[in-house]
């Protein structure tokens, strides 16, 4: 690629003694591996600015799986992720490394991405208002067809009360069968404008995107889900008098 390119570093690990193999999300090529070859020795300049939540604007050759990183400039500092968000962070990177192929253009997507790390960086919101939205935003970008308005069995559109259950492959069916898969017609309309007023539309969004986001990741569970877990069930250590 001769041109630079914005990206975000979704993962990094160490490749031999002094290179990192990175995973990037770019804004014109999608999701690519690069290879960093000596970015961890103690004369790189490029040390400190391969981190996630970090934009950069970068350039990479080569044609096969692994591109190799020509030049990498930061555009700003780090996204400030901190505590639980930082968590937060850690599970959208991941979502795209686990969901996306590799050379497929998102470019939507990447605005999205950038835009909910913005908010968490804010922190004016509750982390899970950033997360949901961004869930939704990739499954339609993934090309994940789903009528949120209009019930699948009649082609009525969704009334507010009424309880609709989702179906794979089908929609959202008026029932009245109430349980994990079961919306009402509010939040259904949530879901469509991906705007979250209370508690309760905030709740059904999460667990509709649990279900509709599972076929893509397959049965392997989400390192950074754990890490937060674990996160959480910390106890600060006593103080003794």
């Amino acid at each position: 690629m001769d041109g630079w390119q914005r990206v975000f570093v979704l993962h990094g690990r160490p490749y031999s003694e002094t290179s990192l193999l990175l995973d990037l999300f770019t804004e014109n090529e999608g999701r690519i591996s690069v290879l960093a070859k000596g970015a961890r020795s103690r004369r790189s300049n490029l040390k400190g600015c391969l981190q996630p939540f970090t934009p950069l604007l970068v350039r990479w050759s080569g044609r096969g799986a692994i591109k190799t990183l020509r030049d990498a400039d930061p555009i700003s500092l780090a996204l400030p992720l901190t505590g639980s968000v930082l968590y937060s962070g850690l599970y959208i990177n991941e979502l795209l490394s686990r969901v996306l192929e590799q050379g497929t253009a998102y470019p939507a997507l990447f605005f999205d991405y950038l835009q909910c790390l913005q908010i968490l960086a804010a922190s004016e919101y509750t982390p899970e208002y950033a997360l949901r939205r961004f869930e939704l935003a990739l499954l339609a970008n993934l090309g994940y067809g789903v009528d949120y308005l209009h019930c699948a069995g009649s082609g009525e559109p969704v009334a507010d009360t009424m309880t609709y259950r989702y179906r794979e492959e089908k929609g959202f069916i008026a029932s009245l069968v109430v349980d994990h898969y079961s919306f009402t017609g509010r939040e259904l309309k949530s879901l469509a404008t991906r705007e979250f007023p209370d508690s309760a539309t905030l709740k059904a969004a999460k667990r509709f995107t649990r279900i509709a986001l599972k076929p893509y990741l397959g049965g392997k569970p989400l390192k950074s889900r754990e890490l937060f877990r674990q996160f959480v069930h910390q106890k600060p250590e006593k103080k003794e008098n």
